[in-house]
C-alpha cells in the first residue's frame, strides 16, 4: 500500500525557516551589499581636478538629499581608478591636513557641498590618463543604495 504525503503546517514552517536561513547565509550583509534601491540624493556639479599624470586627483560634487530620511555616503569606486576614498581637509593649529572619512550623513532636504566643506574623493592609481573634458564614472555607495555619476575632468 502506498502512503500519501500530506504536508503538515509545522513541516511547511520548518522548510520555510530552513530556506530563509540558507538564503540569509549566502547573501552579503546590508552594509556591504549593493542594492537596487536608488538613494534619494541628487548630485550636481560633479567634477575632478586634473593634475599631472601619477598625482592623486580630487573629485568634488554637491549632494542634496531630497528624501524624508537621512542618506549616508559610505564609499565610492570607479573603473578608471584603482582606489577611491573619501577625505576631508581640516585645519588644525594653522596646518591643513587631509583625514580619511568613513561616512558622510546627509540630513533630509539638506545639501553637502564638497568644496565648501572640505570633502573630496581621493582618486588614486589611475588606470588610464585623463584629460580636461573627459568624463569619469564614479559609483557612490550609500547605506541606502548606489548611484553612478559622471564626473567631468577640469583643469
Amino acid at each position: 500500500m502506498r502512503s500519501k504525503f500530506v504536508p503538515h503546517s509545522h513541516t511547511l514552517c520548518s522548510l520555510t525557516a530552513l530556506l530563509a536561513l540558507a538564503t540569509a547565509s549566502t547573501t552579503e550583509s546590508p552594509a556591504i551589499a549593493a542594492t537596487s534601491e536608488t538613494p534619494t540624493v541628487r548630485v550636481e556639479n560633479a567634477w575632478i581636478r586634473w593634475l599631472p599624470a601619477g598625482v592623486p586627483e580630487g573629485g568634488y560634487a554637491t549632494l542634496t538629499n531630497t528624501g524624508e530620511k537621512a542618506a549616508t555616503l559610505i564609499a565610492a569606486s570607479s573603473p578608471d581608478y584603482g582606489e577611491v576614498s573619501i577625505h576631508r581637509s581640516v585645519e588644525q593649529g594653522g596646518t591643513l591636513s587631509m583625514v580619511p572619512v568613513q561616512k558622510i550623513a546627509i540630513n533630509p532636504h539638506s545639501t553637502v557641498d564638497f568644496v565648501a566643506t572640505g570633502y573630496h574623493f581621493m582618486l588614486m592609481q589611475p588606470r588610464k590618463a585623463q584629460k580636461p573634458g573627459d568624463h569619469v564614472p564614479i559609483t557612490l555607495r550609500f547605506a541606502e543604495g548606489t548611484l553612478t555619476v559622471q564626473f567631468e575632468v577640469r583643469q
